[in-house]
């Protein structure tokens, strides 16, 4: 039953979390995972068929943008995310939300 509710409050803060490891510098698919594993000491342990629809939907709404790196010796050509000024904004507005949100959870859980 436990398992039920984590994946669901997880799945509500993904998009963001993807945004805000791209607000720094563009990254590949494999990179955000792990990122987001070490970032949060494995409280969020994404699989490619989690993170993938994440980014394309991010990309349909045109807050990020990916391109092909060009293949170096043997590293293959890798595609990379950016995030876009729109999703910079929309970043900031999710955050302010998830501020919000957590401060009332918060002040619900203190009785």
């Amino acid at each position: 039953m436990n398992e039920k509710y984590e994946r669901q409050m997880k799945k509500g803060v993904l998009d963001m979390l993807v945004l805000r490891l791209l607000k720094s510098e563009a990254k590949y698919g494999y990179q955000i995972i792990q990122e987001m594993k070490e970032k949060s000491e494995e409280t969020f342990l994404l699989k490619d068929g989690t993170l993938y629809p994440i980014l394309y939907r991010l990309e349909d709404d045109k807050l990020v943008v990916s391109r092909w790196s060009e293949a170096v010796g043997k590293q293959v050509p890798r595609k990379y995310y950016e995030i876009t000024e729109a999703g910079k904004k929309t970043l900031e507005e999710i955050e302010a939300m998830w501020r919000r949100i957590s401060d009332g959870i918060s002040r619900i859980m203190e009785d």
